[in-house]
């Protein structure tokens, strides 16, 4: 049975930490300096493992356990979101590389180790992984722009050395699948005093741009009958479609009004223009289906009542991905091992890399605790021993899965 080393691990994770240090987080945004310094790193953390590390042309840090035969991939990605937490996406590279250590170059296999590149979306949709299973095209490449200060991915690549590298794609004959970890990113292991988290799918997130056409006019002397308030037809409709969704939902479905905005946004103008972001997940395409059928019948309703006119655009509409049940039995079995009677199938309500690759190889994901259920801020947090405890279990569920292979 391969152990980890506690000490190694929570050493690499604490230097990760470093690179881009924020209060008790970090900001360590896409190819920043101190992203392009962490995957550095990485490299080097890699190839003292034993393992053949590179960077490629979209900044993916690969490293490949030499040698023949079936590999497990395992990984996550390095950057952060904007002044966010530091283990959100670390841990599962760094699981990844403890558990590539301990189970080395033995009769059953190895581990190869993956930090995929822009998970968080700093210049589009998950590039990295998207890329390494060969979905993502030079033209996207081409438009992709950094969200925060609109410098092109181009240049940036250029910048930190990447360009001209070629963008390394999955051998899927390598591979009997991939795992990944990471935390929870809500407080449900934490209130139940359970350890592991055997996820069971991943969600679909669909997202949508609507947009309200009115009227801009004085707001003192235009009655209320006249008028055409594109700000108050936004709020009734997102009223209207909460009403509806929560008739409709799954028992798992979220939905969030992220962004409104008002045009012109002056106390004393009627909005002649108002703008909304809005986003739903769950795991079942059918309930997905069903709630966006009901969006689209909320505003349809809205345009015939008018007096202003509502368009919606689709953002991104992302499938759901189930996780391989063979995979969520090796973690159970190997939680039944480090952390008895503390784990727990669930969903995740967060996406993930492990949702793309799990279109083309079998896919696993375990979460541990967050402390407070806290991600996306600085104080996100995990205990040691929990750490600890959840690299015991991903290491051992790869190893029998490598077992299982050969027998």
């Amino acid at each position: 049975m391969p152990d980890i080393d506690p000490e190694r691990l929570l050493g690499d994770l604490y230097k990760l930490r470093t690179f881009g240090a924020y209060k008790t987080g970090v900001h360590r945004p896409s190819l920043s300096a101190e992203d392009v310094a962490a995957r550095q790193w990485l490299v080097e953390r890699m190839t003292e493992a034993g393992l053949e590390a590179q960077i490629d042309g979209i900044g993916n840090v690969f490293g490949r356990r030499p040698g023949a035969g079936r590999r497990i991939l395992a990984g996550s990605h390095s950057e952060s979101q904007n002044q966010a937490g530091w283990l959100d996406g670390a841990l599962g590279v760094v699981f990844a590389l403890e558990a590539s250590r301990a189970i080395g170059n033995d009769s059953d296999g190895g581990v190869d180790v993956i930090a995929f590149f822009d998970e968080e979306g700093h210049f589009g949709s998950y590039l990295g992984s998207r890329s390494f299973i060969g979905e993502v095209s030079e033209a996207e490449l081409d438009k992709a722009r950094d969200r925060t200060h609109g410098k092109s991915l181009r240049d940036a690549l250029a910048e930190a050395g990447y360009a001209g590298r070629r963008r390394i794609t999955i051998d899927r004959e390598r591979y009997s699948g991939f795992f990944e970890a990471h935390i929870e990113q809500g407080g449900s292991l934490e209130a139940a005093g359970l350890k592991i988290g055997v996820v069971t799918a991943i969600v679909g997130l669909w997202d949508y741009r609507i947009k309200v056409t009115g009227e801009q006019n004085h707001a003192g002397t235009t009655t209320m009958k006249q008028r055409k308030d594109a700000g108050l037809t936004l709020v009734r409709l997102i009223a209207a479609i909460d009403r509806r969704f929560r008739e409709i939902a799954g028992p798992a479905s979220v939905w969030t009004c992220g962004r409104m905005e008002f045009e012109p946004g002056a106390p004393s103008i009627i909005p002649g223009a108002a703008r909304a972001l809005f986003q739903f997940r769950d795991c079942d395409p059918e309930v997905l289906a069903r709630l966006e059928l009901a969006l689209r019948q909320r505003i349809a309703d809205a345009n015939e009542a008018g007096p202003c006119t509502i368009a919606m655009d689709v953002i991104r509409q992302s499938a759901p991905a189930a996780m391989n049940e063979k995979f969520q039995r090796a973690i159970e079995n190997a939680a039944a091992l480090h952390a008895p009677n503390l784990a727990i199938r669930m969903p995740s309500g967060a996406g993930h890399d492990a949702q793309h690759l799990a279109r083309i190889i079998p896919a696993a994901m375990m979460f541990v605790p967050s402390i407070g259920g806290i991600s996306h801020h600085w104080s996100e947090n995990t205990s040691d021993q929990d750490i600890a405890t959840g690299a015991r279990v991903f290491t051992e569920a790869i190893a029998g899965v490598l077992r299982g292979q050969n027998r």
